[in-house]
């Protein structure tokens, strides 16, 4: 016959693991030069269209500590592609003569949407177009 103290009890079943969370790097507050940038790439699409946005998201999109700026730049370039799209949908549609209005409206939009875009990205940091093609991821 045995004893209780002969018998060793059951070991605890392991805890489960932790759930897997992937780990992001820190997220540091831009600094005024980066935010001053994205401004500038913001409103460079007045003028340049897509040139500006695209030098800045290819000097800028291997560094680590310039993913804001990556996400800008790209956001701005996204933009100004579908811009100038929409400029070349117009171009083809002038033959019906409604092509004029089309190049009209998305000149317009890009002026309000560029504008919008360099204050928010000002202040708050961040800024998303409502309109507009993701190509680039």
């Amino acid at each position: 016959m045995s004893t209780p103290s002969d018998q060793v009890p059951p070991s605890p079943p392991p805890a489960p693991p932790p759930p897997y969370e992937p780990v992001s790097p820190p997220s540091a507050a831009p600094s005024a030069d980066d935010k001053n940038i994205a401004m500038l790439t913001h409103l460079s699409g007045l003028l340049f269209h897509v040139v500006v946005p695209l030098i800045v998201w290819l000097v800028f999109k291997d560094r680590e500590d310039k993913q804001y700026l990556v996400r800008e730049a790209k956001e701005a370039l996204n933009f100004q592609i579908t811009i100038v799209l929409a400029y070349f949908i117009g171009g083809i549609l002038s033959i019906i003569l409604i092509g004029g209005l089309v190049i009209f409206l998305a000149w317009i939009a890009n002026l309000v949407f560029c504008i919008v875009a360099a204050l928010k990205v000002s202040s708050d940091g961040t800024y998303r177009y409502p309109y507009c093609l993701r190509l680039i991821n």
